[in-house]
Order: structure tokens, then C-alpha cells, then sequence
């Protein structure tokens, strides 16, 4: 599913022919998603300008001067920006956001696990409330880890993939951070020092950076807001390469399940 590099690569495309538009019209053709589609949705954001587009971990908030368009791709869920005369829609093509200049966003989402929400002005919405912070912000770091996993037995890749202790870690990025802090993923987060916290929480900030960068990583569905793929799957030394040598130590990668997520990992490397 598009994690956080996805979302913010999404959200650099979109931003620049959105924000300062006013939206002429909200079309729902399919509003069965993960949450059904509000059916006043189109009249609250109709004639209303995007001041600025944010993302808050893997959702996108489309701020107006009356409410904000909270929207989540899901697992599968695309968002790209067409100019000029529309193609016509396709099967998944679920939504389209219908710009005053004539440009359109089109949401796409074959699996239907996404959502386009509506939060009135200091509206605290559940989905947004019990959030960690952000991994790129100088509010997470070492020390906040080191904190929160204070007698926690539980595997640390699912400790930093939990939303409330930082967002934005998804699965192939946690991979991929362990593996550069050289740190078993099943290795218990009560157990880790403060010195390797603040190590992996550098290198969660380096890989979620070099994504974003290099536009997110093309697994499947993913596509960024100006329709062209990711790249940073070029780069991975861990994720999807389970059976092949490691790129430091030559020794074959090994597999597990970890919170039934696919966790790659190198037993010299890692410890």
C-alpha cells in the first residue's frame, strides 16, 4: 500500500495545481469506500478554494476556509492530476475533484479501502487524534524510542510501525531502517540501548527521506500525483529480497513473519 513517501510524493504532485483553485465540483461515482462517502460532500467543498494542501502521516488534507477534504489512498488508491479533456473514467476511477481552471484530480482505487472524509474547522477528528509524531520532524528521535519502548517485549519493527508511538513507518521502510541501524526486526524494543534508538531514528528520517527524493517505491499499484511511478525500489537492501545475498556481507537473506508483515533480514548484519 502507498506508505508515507507515496503519500508526501502524492502530495508534492497534486499541490502545485491545487492549492489557490477553487473546486467547481465534487464527483462521487463510487462512494462505497472504507468509509462510505459522505452524501453531502460535494455541496460543503463545491465553490470553495484549496488554501493549502497537508499531509498529516498517510492522509491528505485539503484545507478550505469552510472545512478540510480529509483523503486516504488505501492499499491500492492512486490520486493524479488531468489536464486539458479528461480521458473517460475507468472502473476504479471512484472520484474526481473538478478544478475552476479546468484541471481535474481523479481518485482511483481498485480495492476500495481509501476515503474522502470532511472535518468542519477544529473538528478533531478519531483518525487523526491518537497520532505519533511525525518521523521527519525534530520532535522524533532517539530518545523519544528509547522512552516509549520502555518494557515493551514486542518485536521493535512492530513497536516503530505502531501509529502511536511515530507514524509513517510502514513496512518496507522499517526493512529497510533496521537493516542500516543493524538491528534484528524481532529483537525485543525493551531491550534495545538508547545509543541504538537514536541510530535507527536516524536512519527512519535518511531512508524516508531518500524516498521521498527518488519519489516513493513502485510495488504494484503505486503511481505518484503526475501519473509516473517511484523509484526508490531500486535502492532496497532488504525488502522483497528474502533468498538473495545480502549487499554488505554476501550472506543469504531470511524471511519471517512479523505481525503478519514480510520482515527480510540479515542474521550477520543484524543483531
Amino acid at each position: 500500500m502507498p506508505e508515507l513517501p507515496e503519500v508526501e510524493t502524492t502530495r508534492r504532485g497534486v499541490a502545485p495545481y491545487a492549492e489557490g483553485r477553487v473546486v467547481r465540483d465534487l464527483v462521487v461515482r463510487e462512494g462505497r469506500l472504507r468509509w462510505p462517502v459522505p452524501a453531502a460532500l460535494p455541496d460543503l467543498i463545491r465553490g470553495q478554494k484549496i488554501d493549502r494542501i497537508e499531509r498529516r502521516a498517510k492522509y491528505l488534507l485539503f484545507h478550505t476556509r469552510v472545512g478540510t477534504l480529509l483523503v486516504h489512498l488505501g492499499m491500492s488508491g492512486s490520486l493524479r492530476v488531468l489536464q486539458g479533456v479528461p480521458p473517460q473514467p475507468m472502473k476504479h476511477d471512484h472520484v474526481d475533484v473538478v478544478l475552476a481552471d479546468g484541471n481535474l484530480l481523479r481518485y482511483n482505487d481498485p480495492r476500495r479501502f481509501g476515503c474522502f472524509l470532511w472535518l468542519s474547522p477544529g473538528e478533531d477528528h478519531p483518525l487523526l487524534s491518537s497520532l505519533g509524531p511525525e518521523p521527519l520532524s525534530d520532535e522524533f528521535c532517539g530518545e523519544l524510542l528509547f522512552r516509549r519502548s520502555r518494557g515493551r517485549n514486542g518485536p521493535v519493527k512492530s513497536f516503530i510501525m505502531d501509529g502511536h508511538v511515530v507514524v509513517g513507518v510502514g513496512n518496507i521502510y522499517a526493512n529497510e531502517a533496521l537493516f542500516l541501524s543493524g538491528i534484528r526486526p524481532d529483537r525485543a524494543a525493551g531491550r534495545i540501548s538508547a545509543a541504538r534508538y537514536e541510530q535507527l531514528a536516524n536512519n527512519i528520517k535518511q531512508v524516508l527521506t531518500s524516498a521521498i527524493t527518488q519519489g516513493g517505491t513502485t510495488l504494484r499499484d503505486f503511481v505518484g500525483g503526475d501519473g509516473k511511478p517511484g523509484y526508490f525500489a531500486q535502492q532496497l537492501y532488504v525488502y522483497g529480497r528474502a533468498g538473495l545475498p545480502c549487499k554488505a556481507c554476501g550472506a543469504l537473506l531470511r524471511e519471517q513473519r512479523l505481525g503478519q508483515r514480510a520482515t527480510v533480514y540479515c542474521v550477520t548484519c543484524q543483531r
